[in-house]
């Protein structure tokens, strides 16, 4: 009889998530989260941590570590398909919290490695370092209380995460953890929310990197200035969350997923393989024809039609989703559609 294959880490943080939560009322939680909404990841910077104990971080773990894992995870995808053959052999998670991106990048490359999470709330800190423990990779990760500002020093590592931070800190402070991270690794991935706003906090850290040296692997196809025109638009991803019923119950929604909409930016040191064009927007499908809108390696937005007479080219289109690299790998033909 074969052996059940092992859990994906994804399943396992699910898993953990749900027992963690088992002793919490779902409306204590929900009460719990709504003054989270309110108070955490607003517009106003701030110098103290927003989660004060474990209710608050419990709370938090089950309103937004499901998306935030997904969210890093889509973007870790798009990164590790330009960068083949690297794997990280370390990882720091600045501003990490519970650990969702921790999860991410643990799903994206198997193995374990030295992970150090760097966080200023410690009743964060203590919960990731709880539910870590269902995952043999992560048990070993060390969990440090740190600022998250100007006086951040980050140690040398292969990469580093900075997911859904930038918009809790002041200018001088993003400045700050951007240029620490740069100083200390070999790629840095940075997420946000997908908003206007988040865009423009990736747009000024992904300035940042490349004045630094480094090169963009992921989602431009390109290391030059973002063709978008500032105030009309933003580049932003969407990734598909399963909720659990008690997620359900938390947040207040009856659907059994949602969309998590981000921002991000991956970049290197060495030289990536970027995207040949990535689709920027969700494929609008037509009879006969598929819209697809490019962000293009010579830098610049595009539409490209693909219709019927492109024959395998147009099933790609039509499987083809928002954030996915164009044309498909392999296809050189793609680029004339």
């Amino acid at each position: 009889m074969n052996a059940p294959a092992p859990a994906s880490p994804a399943d396992t943080l699910r898993t953990a998530l749900a027992g963690l939560l088992d002793g919490l009322p779902p409306k204590s939680a929900a009460q719990a989260v709504e003054r989270l909404i309110a108070n955490y990841r607003g517009r106003t910077p701030t110098d103290a941590p927003v989660l004060r104990d474990r209710s608050d971080v419990v709370a938090y773990a089950a309103y937004r570590m499901p998306a935030t894992f997904e969210a890093v995870c889509s973007a870790l995808d798009a990164f590790a398909a330009a960068v083949p053959e690297w794997v990280p052999g370390g990882h720091v998670d600045v501003g990490g919290g519970t650990g969702a991106a921790t999860w991410a990048v643990n799903a994206t490359w198997e193995g374990g490695r030295p992970v150090t999470v760097l966080d200023w709330a410690e009743p964060a800190l203590a919960l990731g370092r709880e539910i870590a423990a269902a995952s043999p990779e992560l048990r070993t990760a060390e969990w440090r209380r740190s600022r998250i500002g100007s006086a951040l020093t980050v140690e040398s590592t292969d990469l580093v995460t900075i997911a859904y931070v930038l918009g809790e800190l002041t200018p001088a402070d993003r400045t700050a953890v951007v240029t620490a991270a740069a100083t200390a690794a070999q790629a840095v991935v940075i997420i946000e929310p997908g908003t206007p706003d988040g865009y423009t906090r990736v747009i000024e850290a992904r300035d940042r990197l490349v004045a630094a040296g480094f090169h963009i692997a992921a989602p431009c196809p390109h290391s030059a200035a973002c063709p978008i025109v500032p105030g009309q638009d933003w580049c932003h991803f969407s990734a598909r969350v399963s909720r659990s019923s008690l997620h359900r119950q938390v947040k207040g929604g009856s659907l059994a997923y949602e969309d998590e909409k981000f921002s991000y930016v991956a970049a290197t040191r060495f030289p990536p393989t970027p995207a040949p064009s990535r689709v920027v927007r969700k494929p609008q499908i037509r009879k006969g024809q598929v819209l697809l809108d490019l962000c293009e390696s010579e830098p610049g937005l595009s539409r490209t039609t693909v219709t019927k007479r492109h024959g395998l080219l147009y099933k790609a289109a039509r499987d083809a989703e928002w954030g996915d690299t164009w044309p498909p790998a392999g296809d050189d033909d793609a680029a004339r559609a």
